[in-house]
């Protein structure tokens, strides 16, 4: 359904710790920079985008925005929380657990995005 998700971020470098450290614990390689010093994660499915925004002016949250990234199990969920938390990204909603059908982790990134990694039962 979709292409890519571009998320603004007022330090891109920080950013790229965070998303470098999570993503790698879901099996992804560390982002790139392009000529506009924008970051990159590029997969067979789609593309995961660091900006500054465009308009010089900076970046903010989606209050009731998230970004949620596949885990394949509770514990690649766990490790991608552990990660954030280590690089820069902050507690937000009930700790990592079930809910349901769902095994989940919320984290902000370092510019205030709400971002989890999300398990599905079978």
């Amino acid at each position: 359904m979709f292409s890519h998700v571009m998320l603004g971020s007022n330090d891109i470098e920080q950013s790229k710790t965070f998303y470098d450290a999570t993503l790698a614990t879901l099996g992804y390689k560390a982002g790139f920079f392009d000529e506009k010093g924008r970051c990159f994660y590029v997969t067979e499915t789609g593309i995961f985008a660091l900006t500054k925004p465009i308009n010089g002016e900076p970046a903010n949250h989606g209050n009731g925005s998230t970004i949620g990234f596949v885990a394949n199990t509770p514990a690649e969920a766990d490790a991608w929380h552990e990660a954030g938390l280590a690089n820069g990204g902050t507690l937000c909603e009930d700790p990592p657990g079930d809910r349901g059908s769902y095994y989940i982790a919320y984290l902000r990134d370092p510019s205030g995005n709400k971002v989890c990694a999300l398990h599905r039962y079978s």
